[in-house]
């Protein structure tokens, strides 16, 4: 195994750290390689995504991730920001597969801002398609118009193709949980969109036992506050996905708690958790890490196709919430308050066990 370590900015190097002890954990340390990117790669090589960083990761069978980003570099150019690096490495190792899960812990339900009753046992995987939509499409720019004012532009589009390799994705994911997808979009409003629900339907015939339907984005925004159960596996383009992964992550008490799996149609991954890097607590060790630590039990089961070394992550994971231990993103009156470094510690003293 190959696997390039990219820690980042902010949070980034804190919570890596701690997922890096659960790979040399299972004797990977040799397989380790870092690298910079975002931000630190644009201090030590004037690129957010290094050509040594780029090199480094296509020749991995996987990629660990931390977080990209900072205010101090908002300034810059907008291709040398940080965030570019994580969108031209996305689309340069083909992810186009994010795959994000909210699993409610039972002992973080009381960190939840919803009742408990309307998030206990919640099990949703959001599939977010990540290298198409208006994050990608051209042209796009800033302009000035005819009325001598200036003028921003975006293009979201998608391809029949794309649109079918994350629907098979999707499908085939629905087939080993409960068989029930949800394709989420705008199709009233936006053609790209319009195209999405064809295809879906389309695909959906080939994958008879998966029920299939179908929701406006602000209709779904707002059935995960109501009813967020309703759901188990939901597809997506990637500005949507982008934005009701983030809120699912508060079903569950803390984006902190929330990993994440970029894939390529071999199952070649980027493993990331789904927070930011968090600047204003950068140093502090103040970072949750169990989201990039349970990344890492993501890289197992869909990479290394090692369903046991998941369940002992994830397992790890809840034995030490279940002893009270809590970051501060998790804290609440009667648990145990600990820093990033010591809560990585106590889930490799779980994994001892």
């Amino acid at each position: 195994m190959k696997i390039a370590v990219l820690p980042g900015d902010g949070i980034g190097p804190e919570i890596v750290k701690q997922a890096v002890k659960v790979l040399k954990f299972f004797d990977l340390e040799k397989s380790l390689d870092y690298a910079a990117i975002g931000g630190a790669g644009y201090e030590e090589f004037k690129d957010p995504l290094p050509k040594s960083t780029l090199e480094l990761a296509l020749k991995a069978d996987a990629i660990l991730l931390g977080a990209v980003g900072d205010w101090k570099y908002d300034k810059l150019p907008r291709d040398m920001r940080p965030e570019r690096g994580l969108l031209r490495i996305r689309q340069s190792l083909n992810l186009f597969a994010n795959l994000r899960p909210a699993i409610m812990f039972s002992e973080l339900i009381h960190a939840s801002s919803l009742k408990a009753e309307v998030v206990s046992d919640l099990d949703i995987l959001i599939i977010r398609e990540l290298t198409g939509d208006i994050y990608f499409g051209e042209p796009r720019g800033i302009v000035t118009n005819k009325k001598n004012e200036r003028e921003g532009f975006n293009t979201m589009r998608y391809s029949e193709s794309e649109i079918k390799r994350i629907a098979h994705v999707a499908f085939r994911t629905a087939l080993k949980r409960s068989k029930k997808l949800c394709s989420v979009d705008k199709a009233n409003v936006l053609e790209s969109t319009e195209l999405w629900r064809e295809i879906i339907i389309q695909t959906g015939k080939e994958y008879p036992e998966v029920e299939l339907s179908h929701m406006y984005v602000d209709n779904a925004a707002m059935q995960l506050v109501k009813n967020p159960k309703q759901f188990d596996v939901i597809v997506t383009g990637n500005i949507f996905g982008d934005i009701l992964s983030d809120q699912a992550s508060m079903l569950t008490g803390s984006i902190g708690m929330l990993p994440s799996a970029s894939l390529d149609a071999n199952n070649k991954g980027m493993y990331e958790p789904s927070h930011g890097s968090a600047p204003d607590i950068a140093g502090q060790d103040k970072a949750n890490p169990l989201a990039t630590i349970l990344s890492v039990a993501m890289m197992f089961k869909y990479t290394f196709n090692d369903q046991d070394k998941f369940n002992l992550i994830e397992n790890a994971v809840r034995g030490v919430l279940n002893r009270g231990f809590r970051t501060e993103d998790i804290y609440s009156n009667g648990t145990n308050l600990i820093g990033c470094e010591e809560m990585g510690d106590k889930v490799i003293e779980r994994l001892e066990v």
